[in-house]
C-alpha cells in the first residue's frame, strides 16, 4: 500500500473546520501510503481551499504563488471549494499540477501516484471534480489519528440546501449529506486509542446531520460521550435553528460537551436578516440564546459571527447588530465585511457599500469583540481551569479552556495531555496561566 513511500509532503487549509478535517484526513491517508509529513522540503504541496469571500479566493491564488515561489519542480494541487470552479487556463498560468473539486478528495492519492510517476510535473493540470453543484455521494475520507493538531476534527455532514443570498457554498459543495453513524465511531474509537482526547464534531451545515429515524445529532453526541478514552467533545459551528430543546438538553446533560457553542448570527437587523435569506429574525435569535442560558447552567461561552457592510446596511441597522451582540452577552466576535460573491444573488443587489465604510464597522466592530471576550475571560481570574495542552515549547506552553478560550503559562507539559492551570490574567485575547 505504500505507493508514496518517501514521498515529502506538504498539506494547510484555508477557511473552515471542515476544511481542516479534510486535510487531516488527507494527509492521513498519505501516510499510510507511505508518504512523509514535510513543512520545509517537499515533492508535493496539496491546499483545501475556501472561496467564500472573493478575499478568501484572493488568499488561494496567493497561497499557491508562494507555494510555487518555494518550489519551483514541485507538484501543487489545490483540493476543494475554490478549484471547484477555478477556471482551468488560470490554473495553469499561477502554477497548479492538480485541481481536484468536493466529494472526490478521497480519490487524491491515487492522482498523487500517477504524478510521481511520470517523476516530473504534468504538461497541465491535471483536473478531477464533478459539475457545479456536485453531486456524489458521501467522499469517503477518514482519520486514523490526528497529525496536524493535538484535538481531532470528525466531519459527520457534508453540503448545505440553505442558500443564504450571499453564500456561495451551496453551490460548490452540493446537497446535504449525513455520514454513516457507524464509520463516524469507528473513526472517533481510532483517533482515541492514538492518545487523541478531544473530538470537535464539523459539517457545512452541522445541524443537518441525520440518518433515517434514530440518527440526529443529539443521540451522536450521546455516543460519542460513551467512549471512555474522549474527554472533550466540541462543536464545529452550528446554526440558530439547528438548536432545539432536545438537542440543548442533550448537549447540557452531557459532561464530556464542552460548555461553548459558536453561533453564527450575522446580523441583528430584520431587514438584512430577511434579504440575506437567514431563515429567522433578530427576535427569534435571541430567543434561541436565552434558551441556551436558561437550560445551562453556569457559565456558557456563547461566540457568534458578524457579516457587516451587506448591501442595504444602513447606520441603522448596523447599530442594531452591534447593540444585538451586546444585549445576547456574546464572548468571541468572527467579524467579517460583506464581499461580493458572482453567482449568488446578493452579488446583484442595489445598495452595495464603499469598502471604506465596510473597513470602519469591521474596526469597529473588532474593537467591540476584544472589549467582550476580555469582559468574559475575566470571570476566570483566579480560577483553576482544566486545559487540554496544544503546543508545548521552550519552557512555555500553550491550549484550550473548556471554554475554548486560549491560554499560556510557563511549564514542562506534553501536548496532547490535559492539565490544571491557575488563571492569572487576560492579555492579547489569551489568558495566562
Amino acid at each position: 500500500m505504500e505507493n508514496l513511500a518517501g514521498t515529502k509532503f506538504r498539506i494547510g487549509a484555508l477557511g473552515c473546520r471542515t476544511n481542516q478535517y479534510e486535510a487531516e484526513a488527507i494527509a492521513s491517508g498519505l501516510i499510510l501510503r507511505g508518504a512523509v509529513p514535510s513543512e520545509d522540503l517537499w515533492d508535493v504541496a496539496i491546499l483545501l481551499t475556501c472561496t467564500v469571500t472573493a478575499e478568501a479566493d484572493r488568499k488561494c491564488r496567493q497561497q499557491v504563488r508562494r507555494l510555487r515561489r518555494e518550489n519551483p519542480q514541485g507538484i501543487i494541487v489545490a483540493v476543494g471549494c475554490w478549484a471547484q470552479e477555478l477556471d482551468e487556463g488560470e490554473a495553469s498560468r499561477i502554477g497548479l499540477d492538480g485541481v481536484v473539486g468536493n466529494r472526490l478528495k478521497s480519490a487524491l492519492p491515487k492522482i498523487l501516484e500517477g504524478m510521481i510517476a511520470r517523476r516530473a510535473r504534468p504538461e497541465k493540470p491535471v483536473v478531477l471534480r464533478l459539475s457545479s453543484p456536485p453531486a456524489g455521494e458521501w467522499d469517503n475520507l477518514s482519520l486514523s489519528k490526528p497529525t496536524l493538531h493535538t484535538r481531532a476534527f470528525i466531519k459527520v455532514q457534508d453540503g448545505c440546501d440553505h442558500f443564504c443570498s450571499y453564500c456561495i457554498v451551496p453551490f460548490v459543495r452540493g446537497h446535504p449529506l449525513s455520514r454513516d453513524p457507524a464509520d463516524i465511531l469507528a473513526e472517533v474509537e481510532s483517533v482515541a486509542s492514538s492518545g487523541c482526547r478531544e473530538v470537535v464534531l464539523t459539517g457545512v451545515h452541522l445541524g443537518l446531520f441525520r440518518m433515517g429515524d434514530q440518527w440526529d445529532l443529539a443521540r451522536l453526541v450521546e455516543a460519542i460521550s460513551e467512549i471512555p478514552e474522549i474527554m472533550r467533545i466540541r462543536f464545529g459551528s452550528i446554526e440558530p435553528f439547528a438548536l432545539d430543546e432536545k438537542l440543548i438538553t442533550t448537549l447540557v446533560r452531557t459532561p464530556k460537551f464542552c460548555p461553548h457553542l459558536h453561533i453564527p448570527m450575522q446580523s441583528g437587523d430584520d431587514g438584512i436578516l430577511s434579504a440575506m435569506r437567514r431563515g429567522y429574525d433578530s427576535a427569534g435569535f435571541g430567543r434561541v440564546i436565552e434558551r441556551i442560558r436558561e437550560l445551562w447552567p453556569g457559565k456558557i461561552h456563547l461566540s457568534t459571527d458578524i457579516l457587516v457592510g451587506f448591501p442595504g446596511e444602513t447606520d441603522e441597522a448596523y447599530r442594531r447588530t452591534l447593540n444585538l451582540v451586546q444585549a445576547l452577552g456574546f464572548g468571541k466576535l468572527h467579524v467579517f465585511p460583506y464581499s461580493r460573491r458572482p453567482g449568488t444573488a446578493a452579488a446583484s443587489f442595489g445598495g452595495h457599500l464603499s469598502e471604506s465604510v465596510k473597513k470602519a464597522r469591521c474596526e469597529e466592530a473588532i474593537l467591540l469583540g476584544t472589549e467582550l471576550l476580555g469582559r468574559f475571560a475575566s470571570v476566570f481570574s483566579g480560577k483553576t481551569v482544566p486545559v487540554l495542552v496544544e503546543r508545548a515549547k521552550g519552557g512555555q506552553a500553550r491550549g484550550l479552556t473548556p471554554h475554548f478560550l486560549p491560554i499560556r503559562w510557563t511549564g514542562t507539559e506534553t501536548t496532547g495531555q490535559i492539565r490544571d492551570v491557575l488563571v492569572k490574567g487576560f492579555e492579547n485575547g489569551e489568558l495566562l496561566g
